[in-house]
């Protein structure tokens, strides 16, 4: 059975081209970065060419580029170190943030006694700016406002210029997990004031276990692992040389053709949105995902008008690899907390989320394959409602 791959908010295959660079890595650059001779100084060669290259896109200095493991790492430093090293006593977030965001900030109240202000989203997934703004200035707590830039799971996209802009007259740090949208927009923070960002490379067909945190100079910030001088001596540990590279020659791909795949993945999500309205009765899409203008181009969020939590795994059976939202323990789906923000108790008990992710592999054909295996289930539960409503 061909696999039909439609996740890619979770991880995208890795590039050709990047498996070729890892590989000539591991086969001939086997030195320790650390070290002062001629093998280790060639290793370190290579992860200073990709850090001037990460900085060159977002237009920052290459010292202000941390490589970690992953986004999630990236965040939990940056959050973390910001009340350990920086003074923060208060965090202003949102209940839409990825876990290792929501779980960070949690265990900081708990642990540190930090005041945690949470900004309610609207019914489409939106964050007031006003409201922000009303809450930046009724406290005299060093605060940081950490708030993402792309939703994973609905695609809503946050105006983090303005956010950071109001930050920054309000004296409070801000950070951002840009983990979706790096590489696949245009980031330049040397026009947005954001204190810190985070990557993960496996979201533009790069390597897992390879990321990097942005951290502007002069914030103060000091690293979590210690051990070692290695990363401006915020990241303790021996760089992962060829996860570095594979980032690296990612991102290169992915920059010289960022205009071309945009473009042409606009296109399969409008498709998407077309095909699923016209063969599915009923169906809705969550928050701004289907607004071409006001999502990331690479995810979809749908709402299918019939309760069915095992829906993913009859679609991975007929080949179809694809997500119900962020929240799966134990093979078992759970509403994630981005789908209880915005439904209300009606649509979380008649309906089933569906996420789309899409990328520039992504072929029309697998979005019709899409449609109909989930027109075919949808066709099964009109009929076994006729059925209950006759008897």
């Amino acid at each position: 059975m061909n696999k039909i791959y439609l996740d890619n908010a979770a991880t995208t295959p890795l590039s050709e081209e990047v498996i070729d660079a890892m590989v000539d890595v591991l086969k001939n650059n086997y030195g320790n970065p650390s070290s002062t001779h001629s093998l280790g100084q060639e290793a370190k060669i290579l992860i200073e060419n990709v850090r001037r290259q990460v900085a060159d896109y977002l237009k920052v200095t290459p010292a202000e580029i941390i490589f970690t493991s992953c986004g999630t790492e990236s965040n939990n430093m940056i959050i973390k170190s910001c009340v350990d090293h920086c003074g923060v006593e208060r965090i202003i977030t949102s209940p839409m943030e990825h876990k290792c965001v929501s779980e960070t900030v949690m265990d900081l109240k708990k642990r540190k006694g930090i005041e945690v202000v949470y900004l309610r989203p609207d019914s489409k997934g939106d964050i007031s700016i006003e409201e922000l703004a009303e809450v930046l200035k009724n406290s005299e707590k060093k605060t940081l406002v950490t708030l993402m830039h792309a939703n994973n799971e609905i695609g809503n996209l946050l105006d983090i210029k303005k956010v950071a802009e109001l930050c920054k007259e309000n004296n409070a740090l801000f950070h951002s997990d840009t983990v979706q949208s790096m590489a696949h927009m245009d980031l330049d923070f040397s026009d947005i004031p954001v204190g810190f960002a985070s990557c993960s490379a496996h979201k533009f067909h790069g390597p897992k276990g390879s990321g990097f945190a942005f951290i502007r100079k002069a914030t103060g910030l000091k690293g979590i692992i210690t051990g070692g001088p290695q990363e401006r001596s915020l990241r303790a540990g021996t760089e992962n040389v060829c996860g570095i590279v594979g980032l690296g020659k990612a991102l290169e791909l992915y920059l010289n053709n960022m205009d071309s795949y945009a473009n042409y993945i606009k296109e399969i999500k409008r498709y998407a949105i077309t095909q699923l309205s016209e063969k599915i009765k009923g169906v809705k899409f969550n928050g701004r995902s289907s607004e071409m203008d006001k999502s990331l181009y690479t995810v979809l969020s749908v709402l299918l008008p019939f309760k069915d939590p095992m829906i993913g795994l009859k679609l991975d059976m007929q080949g179809i690899a694809i997500s119900q939202g962020s929240a799966c323990s134990s093979g078992a789906s759970k509403p994630s907390m981005v789908m209880m923000m915005i439904l209300d108790e009606e649509e979380m008990m008649e309906t089933t989320p569906l996420r789309v992710s899409f990328s520039h592999l992504t072929a029309k054909a697998e979005i019709d394959a899409l449609v109909s295996a989930v027109a075919e289930i949808a066709h099964g539960f009109e009929i076994e409602k006729t059925n209950v409503e006759h008897r």
